[in-house]
């Protein structure tokens, strides 16, 4: 296990303060405020930590509704809503400075049996034969805006091997492409054998990559090049089957609309031998700069 995920593990690792209120702390990001999959994966630690052990999330649904302060502690504050025979239904708000900055349902289920169905895996190449992100990014150091995003990205992601499957919207600006995007990760590290502690790392990276799809679709390159401005919206995830965070996920993303300075994206996670772990649905704002 590297520094960053040993960091990372610190940072889901919430302290409780009162009963059913937990506070954590942020890291380093891209941009001057909390990254999104960490306030998500906070929220969803803080929920988990007051349901019963056998019972795992099957569902998340979430507002980012105000700019987090990465030099602040956020509070998470979880209401019980309902505790029943099969399912339990937690929502936590997450507070910084006295004003709530996202907010989170989640359900969460025992094990049952049932039927079974799934789409198939798409073709994506082996995630090995695939270059890491140290060896990929400083191909594009000209195409940023800050010649630094280099070391940023590679210090954000530091958790996480992520590899890209296809080209990265920073590698066809000014080029539209079909809107989807594939990602292979793992964490950099082998983990406990703690399954919602594998569902909270995934909700974290499932923040980093998923509206790569819409700039695909009009050559635009991100953030970090400035062609777009753009945050998270709402992020919702169905938890399908059981998944390892510390083995390689295939993540399959599309954009099937943008409009009104918003754009869609939609995944699914598949583990690499075929099973459909989740699937992600993302609204964020997308503007072109003005002047």
């Amino acid at each position: 296990m590297n520094e960053a995920l040993a960091d990372l593990l610190d940072l889901l690792d919430l302290e409780q303060i009162e009963e059913d209120i937990f506070r954590g702390t942020s890291r380093t990001s891209l941009v001057p405020r909390v990254f999104g999959g960490q306030v998500a994966a906070q929220a969803l630690v803080a929920a988990g930590r007051t349901v019963p052990a056998d019972r795992l999330p099957h569902s998340l649904h979430s507002y980012f509704l105000r700019t987090g302060d990465s030099g602040a502690p956020i509070v998470y504050s979880v209401d019980r809503i309902r505790d029943g025979r099969s399912f339990t239904t937690r929502r936590v708000v997450a507070v910084q400075h006295g004003q709530p900055i996202f907010h989170l349902s989640a359900s969460f289920q025992t094990y049952e049996e049932g039927l079974e169905h799934q789409a198939s895996m798409p073709a994506a190449p082996d995630p090995e034969s695939l270059p890491t992100a140290a060896e990929a990014l400083p191909a594009y150091r000209e195409t940023f805006r800050d010649p630094g995003t280099v070391e940023r990205l590679l210090e954000a992601r530091g958790a996480v091997d992520l590899r890209y499957a296809t080209t990265p919207p920073w590698g066809s600006v000014g080029e539209p492409l079909e809107p989807r995007s594939q990602v292979w990760f793992r964490t950099q590290g082998k983990l406990a054998d703690d399954p919602l502690l594998h569902i909270c790392l995934a909700t974290y990276v499932s923040d980093m990559t998923l509206l790569d799809s819409v700039l695909l679709a009009h050559g635009r390159g991100g953030w970090a090049v400035g062609d777009v401005v753009g945050a998270s919206l709402d992020h919702a995830m169905w938890f399908h089957r059981p998944f390892r965070a510390d083995e390689w996920l295939l993540y399959d993303q599309e954009s099937p609309s943008a409009s009104a300075g918003r754009g869609l994206g939609q995944a699914r996670i598949w583990t690499q031998d075929g099973r459909l772990a989740v699937t992600v649905i993302q609204e964020g704002v997308v503007r072109v700069p003005r002047g």
